[in-house]
């Protein structure tokens, strides 16, 4: 008997009981659907789903989080498409729904990501696995160690534009849950792109330079410091810090031993 489920964005989806054949269009929530046991009902994924391995080799790609292969889907016969609304445009799901149920999160912090693995488990019919996979990530993120006093920082995703991960965003909420003071945050947007010249103005203690989405080298790295000579400029794992649900088990033991390098 089909069930009716509320998504993040208070639309009403009424899903198969348990659903059968999954795509799902965002890499943490893919992750996570595996971690819940769910591996063998996830039929289709974006290119860019690409944890765990080896797993997810075998899952038959759509496309990517912002363009999808509408025939691919049309013969994967889905009867549930997970989507995230930072990663998947409202044009996109607006075509999905008018022939599948489509579900949709909105992850922005620690409580939501959380609330995420819950949902995924209870609309999968695995609601005890995914309580119990929030409980455990809860209690993980708890062991983290806060800086205090709170060092300011830049964590930046991009370049050409310079793009930084400003207030509103999942990054945003690991870095204040770790003790930096986001210096994006005052920012204009999300993600503002900034000139590296305002990053002299601004002065931050420390820079992050994620692995992605933008893949952020040495190189980079001297280009900052070219700017802010005084500054800390660290290459960061950028999957520890942007990845929610199942990923963030692993994220409290790397980034203690980060901050441990500001104590």
């Amino acid at each position: 008997m089909p069930e009716t489920f509320t998504d993040h964005l208070g639309r009403r989806v009424r899903v198969p009981s348990p659903p059968q054949r999954i795509i799902s269009l965002c890499p943490s929530q893919t992750a996570t659907l595996f971690a819940l046991g769910l591996g063998g009902k996830v039929v289709g994924r974006t290119r860019f789903c690409i944890h765990p391995q080896p797993e997810i080799t075998t899952v038959e790609r759509v496309g990517g989080t912002k363009a999808i292969k509408y025939e691919r889907i049309s013969r994967l016969a889905p009867d549930l498409i997970i989507g995230e609304k930072e990663e998947n445009t409202p044009e996109m799901v607006a075509q999905l729904e008018r022939e599948y149920p489509v579900y949709i999160t909105d992850v922005r912090d620690l409580g939501s990501a959380e609330q995420m693995v819950r949902d995924l488990g209870r609309i999968t019919g695995q609601p005890a696995a995914g309580a119990a996979l929030a409980e455990a990530i809860q209690d993980g993120m708890a062991s983290i160690r806060p800086l205090a006093p709170r060092p300011h920082c830049v964590y930046l995703i991009w370049r050409k534009p310079w793009m930084a991960a400003g207030a509103d965003t999942f990054i945003d909420a690991v870095l204040q849950h770790c003790g930096f003071d986001n210096l994006a945050r005052a920012w204009e947007g999300r993600y503002p792109e900034f000139r590296l010249d305002d990053l002299r103005q601004w002065a931050p203690r420390t820079v992050f330079l994620s692995s992605e989405p933008f893949p952020f080298a040495q190189k980079h790295r001297e280009e900052i410091r070219a700017v802010l000579p005084e500054a800390e400029v660290r290459l960061v794992d950028g999957e520890m810090f942007s990845w929610y649900g199942s990923h963030m088990q692993a994220a409290p033991d790397y980034l203690n031993a980060l901050l441990e390098n500001f104590r």
